[in-house]
């Protein structure tokens, strides 16, 4: 959870940080919030870098990854801080406001998808150290940042005829759904960059890839030296289908065999490493499962509980059909007994697919939140079906916007960061300062 809590300067005129408060009954010294860096017309106070760190430390210490010295890890979170700061701020200044009814809609599909209720979710977020106002508003500013980015980055991106065919072909075949596990490193170049500037970022990025091949752990290198999105997750990039790969990547990530590393990728935003951590699976022709499923939805306080009993009565001996009819929130679905027919991947919300995903034909989910409420779900049948050509095009574009935005993203996120004001106030973190 990220915490944020952002000090303005009024007038100018004020140091904080500079101004010695005495408790005379201690006669200790206790000083103000230090300024250790100013994003566009905001402060980063010493407390938020402390506070970002341990959340960072946190986190990686649960992943089991080596925590990097605080000076490399400092820096990095200190980025991190400033390019949230900077993406506030631009939000604000095109008018972004999330209301507070769209903030408690947020904060209660995570309730619910962490399966607990408001008071318990409350005390959940306190054993995390965390006040409750102070997670809701760095829920609010997530929000803001999100609808930042979609109405900046959808405008950058077009998707031609020709590409949907290009991919397709390119796509659909014996390698279509193999799966890779990637993990990533960016240095980044600034937009105007010189060619000292770049041959910089090259020397950078070969010293790290040399590194990594003498054996260094790539996911310390990327937490200290990659400027991806990801480099706090130790530039882990998930589980990819070939389809969902980054087109800079794709060509590269074909050729590596588990463990390698790519040679450097150049893009618009830098020089990138991608090494292969792992590969699976395999499916040849556009082919698929299809599934045929029926649910049960319940909303309100009391859902996940009702959702128990109706499926305890379900397992002994109850029709779903008939508690469908007589229980469900879903009208449509409802009055077939739940019946969803027969649907391809990709279908319903990630939370429905991930669940129908782990089923066997027969067996019935535990309770799980969506966006709609709780469900409980029931896989009916399976069969092998050719994909229709008209959803096969839609995905295919699908992907191709996902691919243009991650790459447009970087570079708008650099742009931003670029063009912006920044001073740092700390020494050695001022990444113009390395030699």
């Amino acid at each position: 959870m990220k915490n944020t809590r952002i000090l303005n300067i009024l007038g100018g005129a004020l140091l904080l940080g500079a101004l010695p408060i005495i408790q005379p009954a201690q006669a200790e010294i206790q000083w103000l919030d230090n300024i250790v860096a100013v994003a566009g017309k905001q402060v980063i106070t010493q407390t938020e870098l402390n506070q970002e760190r341990r959340m960072v430390e946190h986190q990686l210490r649960s992943r089991k990854t080596q925590v990097p010295p605080n000076s490399a890890l400092d820096r990095q979170v200190m980025e991190r801080l400033i390019v949230k700061k900077l993406q506030l701020q631009a939000a604000t200044r095109v008018g972004i406001r999330i209301d507070d009814e769209t903030l408690e809609r947020a904060v209660a599909k995570i309730a619910d998808e962490n399966g607990m209720g408001m008071s318990d979710f409350r005390r959940a977020i306190r054993d995390e150290g965390l006040g409750y106002s102070e997670f809701r508003n760095n829920i609010r500013d997530e929000l803001a940042i999100n609808s930042l980015r979609e109405r900046q980055i959808k405008k950058r991106v077009n998707i031609t005829e020709q590409e949907i065919d290009d991919f397709i072909e390119a796509n659909v075949g014996a390698a279509a759904n193999t799966e890779y596990s990637l993990s990533h490193i960016l240095v980044s170049i600034p937009g105007a960059a010189s060619p000292e500037q770049i041959e910089k970022s090259k020397a950078e990025i070969s010293k790290i890839r040399a590194r990594a091949l003498e054996g260094a752990d790539f996911s310390q290198l990327a937490i200290t030296h990659s400027d991806g999105q990801k480099a706090l997750e130790g530039g882990n990039l998930g589980w990819r289908k070939t389809a969902e790969l980054p087109s800079i990547f794709s060509a590269e990530v074909k050729k590596l065999k588990t463990g390698e590393i790519s040679n450097p990728i150049r893009s618009p935003s830098g020089f990138h490493l991608v090494k292969l951590n792992d590969s699976k699976g395999s499916a040849a022709g556009p082919k698929t499962t299809e599934s045929k499923a029926r649910h049960i939805l319940i909303k309100g306080d009391d859902a996940q509980k009702t959702l128990k009993r109706l499926r305890a009565e379900i397992k002994a001996g109850e029709d779903f059909a008939t508690l469908a009819k007589q229980h469900s929130a879903d009208v449509g679905s409802g009055k077939q007994g739940g019946d969803l027919g027969w649907t391809f991947p990709g279908t319903f919300v990630p939370e429905f697919e991930a669940t129908l995903e782990q089923l066997k034909v027969g067996e019935i989910s535990q309770p799980f939140a969506s966006q709609f409420g709780w469900h409980i779900l029931q896989l009916m049948d399976q069969r092998t079906a050719t994909i229709p050509q008209e959803m096969l095009r839609q995905r295919a574009k699908q992907l191709l916007s996902q691919q243009k935005q991650e790459e447009e993203l970087q570079l708008w996120l650099r742009r931003l960061r670029d063009e912006a004001f920044v001073e740092y106030r700390l020494p050695g973190m001022d990444p113009a300062d390395e030699s």
